[in-house]
């Protein structure tokens, strides 16, 4: 008797041994590089986290992570197994969202990642649409973290981001909400090309180092500007405007909307062609037929049509 061998034949008598509560910190470590943060995202202990590990290296025979400095480097095998792992999980999710009707009176919370200068510009219609739905749903604003939103998606710790659109991944789909442009705010009383250029500008960023997004433009035009400040919020810079009579502010037009302008500041269009700036949400495409996300989403689409 000839016994065929199928790759893609699933050996049942091999699950007992698998522990499927592993895998979970493991991709949260890979995408972390820590351990610690990694059992922060899955709200479990450190010992936890370094036990669940320990328990996979022996069942996988391989160290998967390697301590290098801070971070937690990973091993060439599990550099292997990620993707896999990741397919295998979302299979897994998917099959598990309940497929009966659904009720959106189910829904407790929607989280959302905003930064601080977005935040007034979104929250008041977020509150008042689903307050108008009258559904018993939480509203939580976030902190914007760029460098986690990724992994911060993918443990379901947020359900949406909002921000301006500055990241490329094949894990998440981004929905343009508002078209902003650049403006210029000063105590000057006119605006051109040399004035713009000959003048000191203040620039705003949550970021402790880089280029600034509208430099970055301008550097691609081999055009740069004085910047003798940078400040982390669009309603600093304004407050120390009024106290630099030759400064400039160059600010989207919708945060200006949203926030006290002395009387003495003007605002001007920008003499110098910068890109239409588009804000919109960032989610996780694997949640497209989710139907707690996609009533969301839905939702929040009527806000900004």
């Amino acid at each position: 008797m000839n016994t065929i061998h199928d790759k893609n034949l699933v050996d049942l008598s091999l699950f007992y041994k698998i522990d499927i509560n592993l895998y979970p910190v493991f991709i949260s470590i890979y995408e972390q590089k820590n351990i610690s943060k990694a059992a922060q995202i899955l709200n479990v202990s450190q010992s936890a986290a370094s036990h669940a590990l320990n328990r996979l290296r022996h069942l996988l025979q391989d160290q998967l992570f390697i301590r290098s400095g801070h971070q937690m480097v990973a091993t060439p095998f599990a550099e292997q197994i990620y993707p896999q792992v990741v397919q295998a999980l979302r299979a897994l999710q998917q099959i598990s969202i309940p497929q009966q009707t659904f009720d959106p009176h189910q829904i407790k919370q929607l989280r959302i990642a905003v930064h601080d200068e977005i935040e007034p510009m979104i929250f008041p219609q977020l509150v008042q649409h689903f307050h108008s739905l009258h559904l018993d749903i939480e509203l939580i604003s976030a902190k914007l973290d760029r460098k986690n939103m990724l992994a911060e998606l993918c443990t379901q710790q947020i359900d949406f981001v909002i921000d301006l659109e500055n990241m490329v991944s094949d894990q998440l789909q981004f929905d343009a909400l508002i078209q902003d442009r650049f403006v210029v705010c000063t105590q000057q009383k006119d605006m051109n090309q040399q004035i713009y250029f000959s003048s000191s500008h203040i620039g705003v960023s949550s970021r402790r180092t880089g280029v600034l997004v509208e430099d970055v433009y301008l550097q691609r035009k081999q055009l740069n500007r004085n910047i003798f400040l940078r400040c982390q919020h669009y309603s600093t810079a304004l407050q120390i405007l009024q106290h630099y009579p030759e400064a400039i502010l160059t600010v989207p037009k919708s945060v200006i909307q949203y926030l006290p302008l002395a009387k003495k500041l003007n605002i001007f269009e920008v003499p110098v062609e910068l890109p239409i700036l588009s804000l919109g949400m960032y989610w996780l495409r694997d949640l497209k037929l989710n139907k707690r996300h996609d009533f969301l989403r839905s939702e929040i689409y009527k806000i900004f049509a």
